[in-house]
């Protein structure tokens, strides 16, 4: 009887995970279809999901238009030199936050968490007139700026999380052996530490390729704008490129699949560690 309840509840629980499964999906491949429809089909009813005139033009298109193909060189320069920086400066804040007590500590991270709990949108202005000032508008400092103070918290709290979990044994062993604290921290901890450090540099490449709305308030030029921000502007006054912006969204969402699909692994024992204090 409890062997056929078992069975019972699994079969619900694989049921509900596929319909799941369809129900994030459809979007996708709807997405899909539809960058290989002509613009004028996209709302044909019924609705055609494969199109009897498939066509590769809109994908022609963007990878022949220097400016479209200009918005993608942006966002990967711009996410992964966020990677990068949020990855280091964390990396450094963390290890003082784990390993060391000193003077305004507990403040400094209520800070960190009282950051986080700020909506974006209420800086806007405030931090559009800063950037203005400063003399970074419509530059790719802007968005780099920008994007770490979106980070960096998160980082830090996630990071430190991951080195309260290592025992400090690992630093004093390799300071009795001569070595310094830096040495300990970059060769040591950082290497034990990889599932963690991919997490977030995952949340931050995520956070960095798929903003919209700073990249939008921040830059001027197409020289400057990312993958969203040229997405929505094959939004025309008097039409729009439907087929380009499917493709364009499709193109766009690769790198982060393809994040999830070769660091699965990493993300959920780095988001799952960093999250438990031994």
């Amino acid at each position: 009887m409890v062997g056929e309840r078992k069975w019972y509840i699994k079969g619900i629980t694989v049921i509900l995970l596929i319909f799941g499964a369809i129900f994030a999906g459809f979007p996708v491949l709807w997405m899909l279809l539809n960058s290989f429809k002509p613009n004028a089909e996209i709302f044909a009813w019924p609705p055609l999901w494969i199109s009897e005139n498939f066509t590769l033009d809109a994908y022609v298109e963007i990878f022949n238009n220097p400016e479209k193909i200009r918005f993608f060189i942006n966002s990967y320069f711009i996410s992964i030199t966020v990677v990068i920086l949020t990855l280091i400066v964390s990396i450094l804040a963390s290890y003082s936050f784990s390993r060391f007590n000193f003077p305004g500590k507990k403040v400094i991270n209520t800070f960190i968490v009282s950051v986080q709990a700020v909506p974006p949108i209420v800086l806007l202005i405030p931090y559009l007139s800063l950037i203005v000032t400063i003399g970074l508008f419509n530059t790719y400092g802007a968005l780099i700026l920008t994007y770490l103070l979106f980070t960096l918290p998160y980082a830090i709290l996630m990071i430190t999380g991951y080195f309260n979990t290592l025992p400090k044994d690992l630093d004093e062993a390799v300071m009795i052996d001569g070595g310094s604290r830096f040495r300990a921290l970059w060769s040591v901890l950082v290497p034990v530490s990889v599932p963690g450090l991919v997490s977030v540099g995952m949340y931050t490449f995520m956070l960095s390729w798929n903003e919209y709305l700073f990249a939008l308030a921040l830059t001027k030029t197409n020289e400057f704008r990312t993958v969203p921000v040229g997405i929505s502007l094959l939004m025309g006054q008097h039409a729009y490129e439907w087929n380009q912006m499917m493709a364009m969204s499709i193109l766009g969402s690769l790198p982060v699949l393809l994040l999830f699909l070769f660091f699965q692994k990493y993300f959920i024992a780095g988001m799952t560690s960093g999250s438990v204090k031994s």
